[in-house]
């Protein structure tokens, strides 16, 4: 009598050992590999308030007027591919009512278009691919993964410097909860800009350059705690000009109290945030604790049959006939 392994037990056992060297790989390396910063992004957020804003028409601060602040990113999915880096082009536009829809950036009351290059891993300023201007800081258009409740250094392209924001708990944005972080900027001058000289008290001056100055009075990010992306964001800028070495405004050329994720871009930034952390949960424990706990049992279950084998009957000695020849 002995023992053959059934196709079954064999089965059980490959697929047992499959899932058991599968769960390492999830976490090793599939994981690492999904949580990474795409190249492919293509995005618009739009943000809108009410404020205050200088009419070139007029010529003077207008008040009381809808204010709305649009941002396209693109990824540079070749240049991303070649430098192994995400490399984003990033346009900003601020608009009044009037020159909406934004057709010409050049109606717009302030237009910029930036380039901004990360580690994919890390969200790491890189300075490469002809990145505009030179960046710093943790956070920009999204935090890193796995935001931790700490200050981080954000990135704020109208100051052309970093602002801390700190860790103010948590809030929900349309049913989905984030991080909350809030920062200030104080009034800092951030440039200067040719202007009548009466336009900021100096008439005796026909041309001057002004100093430009800006201010944030309340910087709100919401993000989702595992994959760094803003659900919403707030902020209260203000853009003035001074006389020279003047310590007080002479011109509003933008300012609101609050400018705010549109209901509608929330819902879309929910919407990719809540699928791609989905996705990272699956990969970093779901997926990873299934393949363990499947493939103990199977191998076990395969083991088993493979040690109980299938009983079979001893075969019967062969029997020759043996004819004697005749002498």
């Amino acid at each position: 009598m002995h023992r053959n392994a059934s196709p079954l037990s064999l089965f059980l056992l490959g697929a047992g050992v499959f899932l058991l060297v599968l769960a390492p790989l999830l976490v090793w390396y599939v994981q690492p590999q999904a949580k990474r910063t795409p190249i492919d992004t293509d995005t618009t957020t739009v943000f809108t308030g009410t404020g205050s804003y200088f009419d070139t028409g007029e010529v003077k601060t207008v008040t009381g007027k809808e204010i709305t602040i649009t941002r396209q990113v693109r990824g540079d999915v070749a240049e991303s591919l070649k430098s192994g880096h995400a490399v984003w082009d990033v346009s900003t536009s601020v608009d009044r009512k009037e020159s909406l829809p934004a057709s010409d950036p050049r109606d717009a009351l302030q237009w910029t278009l930036e380039r901004w290059v990360t580690d994919r891993y890390t969200n790491e300023p890189v300075h490469c691919c002809e990145e505009t201007p030179r960046f710093d800081g943790e956070a920009y258009l999204k935090f890193p993964f796995d935001v931790e409740r700490r200050a981080y250094r954000w990135w704020d392209g109208t100051l052309g410097g970093v602002v801390r924001l700190d860790y103010a708990g948590r809030k929900k944005i349309q049913g989905y909860e984030g991080y909350l972080f809030k920062g200030t900027v104080e009034p800092t001058r951030t440039g200067e800009r040719q202007v009548p000289g009466v336009l900021v008290g100096e008439s005796d001056t026909p041309q001057i350059l002004a100093e430009e100055w800006y201010s944030n009075s309340g910087i709100e990010l919401v993000v989702d705690q595992r994959t760094g992306r803003i659900i919403n964001a707030a902020i209260g800028p203000k853009k003035t000009l001074r006389a020279p070495g003047s310590s007080k405004d002479a011109v509003t050329l933008l300012e609101s109290e609050r400018v705010e994720f549109t209901e509608e871009t929330q819902k879309k930034q929910v919407e990719l945030a809540s699928a791609d952390s989905d996705r990272l949960a699956l990969l970093s424990g779901t997926a990873p604790a299934g393949a363990v706990g499947g493939g103990l049992v199977l191998t076990a279950a395969g083991l088993v049959l493979v040690i109980r084998g299938r009983r079979t009957e001893p075969e019967a000695p062969n029997t020759h006939m043996m004819t004697k020849l005749p002498t």
